[in-house]
């Protein structure tokens, strides 16, 4: 049975994670990588002929699992393996299998590196299928590892790696997606660090391209060379140096090499930019038309070598702190001198604490050097509301990427709160000030109280008009529920308790519902069917972008309801459910295979917890085939409950010092029969021995109908175990797509229709309740009700 794409990365990371002991994430994710390195190139390149990766005798990952519980296993995969590797494929910079400082000595050492081959042994880990497309299990499990070594790295390591979020941001806006796009296409990436972010805008090109990267690390340039190649581009150059004092890619006119595409993730701030470099006599002129970054702010430092980088119509795109949009002095001056050259394209502003290294906000800023001269407008998103939770960090969801992206693809500017195109002359009258809330007011609107509302009663009608997006849907429904009452100011035209369903009933309401189901009926019906036709070995990455993309298109331009919130529905249920499913499907086909569940218990022995299948879970078969015998056990599971019901109340009434039960230590069916026994035959218990004889009974027959229940969920247990062999191929499409990922995404995107009624619903009610009774009126019965209390007092004999 082919294992949970999600389980595997899982496991992977908690298995790698409990070897590491007392070692920082940033130094162990060294050694897991390698591992997963070396499974890799051997399953996908021994015994190869003519393969960009050389395999000498005796290095595999098969040859490393021989030196498993050998005493001297740390020094053996330094001279075996990892040597010979390194030198035929000309590798640097790898880790020492043999340090005891960091992996121990001793039998530590021996037990580690025994236990950590052996998690690469997973047969879930077969990479000699590999697909180039990048739909496989190892980029995926690459990343996945890499996202939470950064996680656990702390506050100075988490530079290695930038989020796969943005990443695919900055390969999407950056343009590299065009007809033109081919192998002498050129991307670099001067700060690469693991080469994450390098590797997402090559496999955005949808074209092999040519990838050269920079990295100041050793360590980390050298993981990004494996990165290469673990992600299929082999022949991409990658040098380790400090970029800006030796850049080290140089054109054939000796000056710094210039590319088609460059992007970036450098140090924030950078304090120690300038180290190896006088920037005032810079050899490769990067600082010489703009101006000379501070000495302990180096922002500026890689955008400007960015710049210098870039061919005549070269794109850049590079993530910076927001400080480098508004501080002044030297900053204020390349700032100022960037825009009038015209190479800022846009600037996008996101979420806080989306980087492993630090918490501050960043923003991404793109670069265009062609055309640039014609440019008289910079296109601004704030995009640093949307976002979720993650631990202890935000992440970007699917909506936000495809949201930003759609927006500056397109130069959107329907949401104004969201994006503009901010001419030069206003950026020119801010003193070249580039702070995004300078020209973005992404605040929400206050909710006001009207004075007036409140004094002299009535709904504002400004409050009405703001839900104008309903009335354009629904102008009757308007009508319906409000009525004039003085110029400005309406009254609720139902009683407060008939607002929803005045609003469910509507006729124009109930004709915008049903065609909003229409039109989820019509998607649904389509994306039936081409996911009915899935076959083994195919690609579910594709799969989930052509059926994520037409859902999106599907609701664009349409009425209240917001299409990046029913897209997400679909990419969450992705992400939890139905990857999983089309990856077995991928593997496997259309089969439905039980398989017994079992899990070790405290003493580390196998527990037998029952069986499962994941593809089809045993309720969609009770569903469609027994549900008489599931009513007929949820009737069972009604009548427990009503019967410890009753012996609960029992308990409470007979439970004082007084009851019936105050002679018991526990309530339960023994204590109660050798009560009974003690009080047989006294006759001034008799009222005692009523209550815990009626008491009995209950217990009895709770006791009867447990055991008819378990034999009841036994049976329907063996019923539902015995249908799976019966099932054909049609009977497990139906069960899968329509019962399960339909029913499920149906579900999710109805409650999002759900959601635009109770908006409405929400805001009408909240409206009245606010304005129905205005000052005077409150005043008067203030009034009332302090003279009710004055005549009561009096009554009582007191006088004021």
């Amino acid at each position: 049975m082919a294992i949970k794409k999600s389980e595997l990365y899982s496991s992977l990371w908690q298995s790698c994670d409990e070897l590491r002991g007392g070692m920082d994430a940033s130094q162990y994710k060294d050694y897991v990588l390698v591992l997963l390195f070396v499974k890799y190139v051997s399953d996908k390149y021994a015994g190869l002929p003519y393969a960009p990766i050389v395999i000498p005798p005796g290095a595999s990952f098969n040859d490393m699992v021989a030196l498993k519980g050998s005493p001297d296993i740390g020094d053996q995969i330094n001279k075996k393996i990892i040597g010979p590797l390194a030198k035929a494929n000309k590798l640097s910079d790898m880790p020492d299998f043999n340090d005891p400082s960091k992996l121990g000595s001793g039998q530590e050492i021996v037990d580690r590196l025994t236990n950590l081959i052996s998690i690469f042994e997973n047969k879930a880990l077969d990479f000699s299928k590999n697909r180039a497309e990048g739909d496989d299990i190892l980029g995926d499990a690459y990343e996945y590892l890499m996202r939470h070594f950064a996680a656990e790295s702390g506050k100075s390591k988490g530079q290695f790696y930038t989020p796969a979020e943005v990443s695919r941001i900055m390969a999407q806006i950056i343009g590299i997606g065009g007809s033109q796009t081919n192998n002498s296409t050129t991307v670099y990436d001067p700060t690469c660090g693991s080469g994450s972010l390098l590797l997402k805008v090559g496999d955005e090109a949808h074209a092999k391209v040519t990838l050269y990267g920079q990295e100041k690390d050793a360590a980390t340039s050298g993981l990004a060379r494996m990165n290469m190649i673990l992600h299929d581009n082999p022949t991409a150059e990658i040098k380790q140096g400090n970029t800006i004092a030796n850049p080290l890619f140089a054109g054939e006119d000796g000056w710094i090499k210039t590319f088609d595409y460059v992007v970036a993730n450098p140090p924030f701030s950078d304090k120690r930019w300038s180290t190896g470099i006088d920037p005032a006599s810079d050899p490769h002129q990067r600082f010489e038309h703009f101006g000379t970054p501070p000495a302990k702010q180096g922002d500026y430092a890689y955008l400007l070598h960015i710049v210098r980088s870039l061919k005549s119509t070269g794109k850049g795109a590079c993530i910076l702190p927001h400080g480098v949009l508004f501080r002044g002095n030297a900053e204020a001056d390349i700032r100022r001198n960037l825009i009038h050259q015209g190479y800022i394209k846009g600037i996008i502003g996101l979420p806080a604490n989306l980087f492993y290294g630090t918490g501050i906000p960043a923003c991404i800023i793109l670069i265009d050097k062609e055309n640039a001269h014609s440019r008289k407008s910079i296109f601004m998103i704030d995009a640093s509301a949307g976002f979720m939770k993650d631990g202890p960090k935000n992440r970007l969801r699917d909506c936000d990427i495809h949201r930003i992206v759609d927006v500056f693809n397109r130069r959107d500017e329907s949401d104004p709160k969201f994006a503009r195109m901010v001419g030069i002359e206003e950026i020119e009258k801010n003193d070249f000030n580039l702070n995004i809330p300078r020209y973005i007011d992404s605040q929400q609107l206050e909710d006001i109280q009207d004075i007036e509302g409140h004094l002299k009663g009535g709904i504002p009608g400004a409050d009405v008009d703001a839900l104008q997006a309903y009335w354009t849907v629904c102008p009757q429904l308007r009508k319906a529920l409000f009525s004039a009452n003085r110029p400005g100011y309406l009254d609720l035209a139902v009683a407060k308790k008939d607002i929803k369903p005045g609003i469910y009933g509507h006729p124009e309401f109930v004709t915008f519902i049903d065609s909003m189901n229409a039109l989820f009926a019509d998607w649904q019906q389509r994306s039936t069917g081409t996911l009915k036709d899935l076959q083994a070995g195919c690609h579910p990455k594709l799969i989930i972008n052509e059926l994520a993309e037409d859902l999106l298109a599907h609701y664009a331009d349409k009425p209240l309801i917001d299409q990046y919130a029913v897209y997400q529905h679909l990419m969450d249920y992705w992400a939890t459910t139905m990857q999983d499913d089309c990856y077995l499907i991928a593997a496997d086909g259309w089969k439905a295979d039980t398989y017994r569940v079992v899990e070790k218990n405290k003493k580390g022995k196998d527990v037998d917890k029952g069986w499962a299948c994941d593809l089809v879970p045993k309720q969609l078969i009770v569903d469609r085939y027994f549900a008489s015998q599931q009513a007929a056990i949820g009737e069972l599971e009604a009548a427990l409950d009503s019967l410890a019901a009753q012996m609960a109340e029992m308990e409470e009434e007979h439970g004082g010092d007084e009851g019936a039960f105050a002679e018991l230590d526990k309530v339960n069916k023994a204590s109660v029969t050798a009560r009974l026994k003690e009080i047989k035959g006294d006759k001034e218990a008799k009222e005692e021995a009523a209550a815990l004889d009626a008491w009995l009974k209950l217990c009895t027959s709770e006791a009867d109908l447990r055991k008819k229940l378990k034999d009841a969920e036994a049976e329907l247990d063996a019923l539902a175990y015995a249908r799976y062999p019966t099932l054909g191929e049609a009977d497990i499409k139906t069960l899968a797509v329509e019962d399960k990922w339909m029913a499920t995404i149906s579900a999710a995107i109805h409650g999002e229709m759900d959601r635009i009624s109770q908006t409405l619903t929400k805001r009408v009610k909240e409206l009245a309740e606010r304005y129905e009774t205005p000052l005077p009126k409150l005043v008067d019965k203030v009034a009332d009700l302090s003279d009710k209390v004055a005549a009561h007092l009096k009554k009582m004999g007191f006088q004021p």
